[in-house]
């Protein structure tokens, strides 16, 4: 081989070696700029509801679930299991923190032994504000935020949304009619929340027990009375069976709503365009539960009136108005014990003054038109 020869190779080694090096270098910048890969497949979640199968609400949980999954396209695929599968129902708020579970489905009263300021978002008369204007101060009058402050107050590794109005809920399920506050004193009933500091002051005995539990408890003797939601619930987990007395209206649990809840680092995890189809299916899953529980449970409320035999009464204003001091009472006491309470419930006051004087202003009483075609004095219409 002669020296010109050997040289021109060389030559060519090295620069070989040169684009290499180049290539290499490249790869590494572009490594540097994108840390990770995308995720292939789809991303699988386990999620628990605090409800029984059998429940609308369980319903309700699989409803959002199969609009995340239909929206992103089968890319997030949430499985939701009944109340108990995993955890019992009171234990969600840690199995999702501690990533146990990936996300549930459930209400945030059911936290307040966490935190007694999470009841707020559903436990009470809401400053006369219904569950839906609650929902708006939680969008859009500072309520996400004091969510997420009140979360990161315990330690909640969560990420929270609130949603699906819940229509104002029975006093409860009795033996006999309920006429005067004393009626409640020494009796053994179910709540949740900062109902239950109501309801003691009332003077009843209260204990606290998940849904799937509270007619079995009924039926033995361990309670007297209970309250839990709806007609569809309550006629599906059997309280007919159990009472045939329903005491309608209520401000104990006036405002309430469920909660969507994930595991954060699960969330974080996430695209931004999936959070995007969460956030958007979540406000969809709100309104079409609002819609199927008017259809639903004026459905049940008809039948257990004339298949269940079930007698309803309006709670006396007597009692409602004793709520309502007690439950200013039960605030005051809290919001001098814990000042994120004290936060929650000037925002909640701020807010519902404006909207409910809007409200009540605006809104028409629609009593008068259902006496109009539907009273015992209406004409027959054709």
């Amino acid at each position: 081989m002669t020296k010109r020869h050997k040289d021109k190779t060389s030559s060519e080694k090295t620069s070989s070696r040169r684009n290499f090096l180049k290539v290499a270098a490249a790869g590494a910048a572009a490594a540097v700029a994108t840390p990770a890969l995308a995720q292939t497949g789809p991303v699988n979640m386990r999620w628990q509801s605090t409800w029984p199968a059998k429940d609308i609400f369980h319903e309700y949980a699989l409803d959002f679930a199969k609009k995340v999954n239909d929206m992103t396209g089968g890319d997030l695929k949430i499985e939701v299991l009944p109340a108990g599968a995993v955890v019992p129902a009171f234990g969600l708020l840690d199995a999702v923190s501690k990533g146990t579970l990936d996300g549930g489905h459930g209400v945030l009263v059911y936290h307040y032994g966490k935190q007694n300021a999470l009841a707020l978002w559903g436990s009470g008369p809401g400053y006369a504000m219904d569950a839906n204007m609650l929902l708006a101060w939680h969008k859009y009058g500072g309520g996400k935020e004091l969510l997420a402050k009140l979360y990161a107050s315990i330690g909640a590794n969560v990420v929270s949304f609130p949603y699906g109005p819940m229509p104002t809920q029975p006093l409860g399920w009795f033996k006999k009619p309920v006429t005067k506050a004393d009626d409640l004193k020494g009796v053994k009933f179910r709540t949740v929340g900062i109902s239950i500091d109501v309801f003691t002051g009332l003077g009843a005995a209260v204990n606290a027990l998940p849904g799937g539990e509270i007619v079995s408890a009924m039926d033995r003797g361990l309670l007297d009375a209970a309250e839990f939601n709806n007609a569809t619930s309550d006629r599906v987990l059997g309280f007919p069976d159990v009472s045939k007395i329903c005491m309608l209206q209520s401000y104990h649990q006036n405002a309430e709503q469920f909660e969507i809840m994930f595991n954060k680092d699960k969330y974080n995890a996430l695209p931004e365009k999936m959070k995007a189809i969460i956030a958007n299916a979540t406000e969809a899953a709100g309104q079409d539960m609002a819609w199927k529980a008017i259809d639903r449970y004026s459905k049940d409320y008809e039948e257990m009136q004339t298949k269940d035999k079930v007698k309803f009464y309006k709670t006396p204003d007597s009692i409602l108005q004793k709520q309502l001091d007690i439950y200013d009472e039960v605030v005051a006491k809290k919001s001098v014990d814990n000042p994120l309470f004290k936060e929650i419930v000037e925002s909640q006051l701020a807010f519902a003054k404006r909207a409910t004087q809007w409200e009540q202003d605006t809104v028409v009483n629609r009593r008068m038109a259902y006496n109009h075609y539907f009273g015992p004095n209406a004409k027959k219409k054709t």
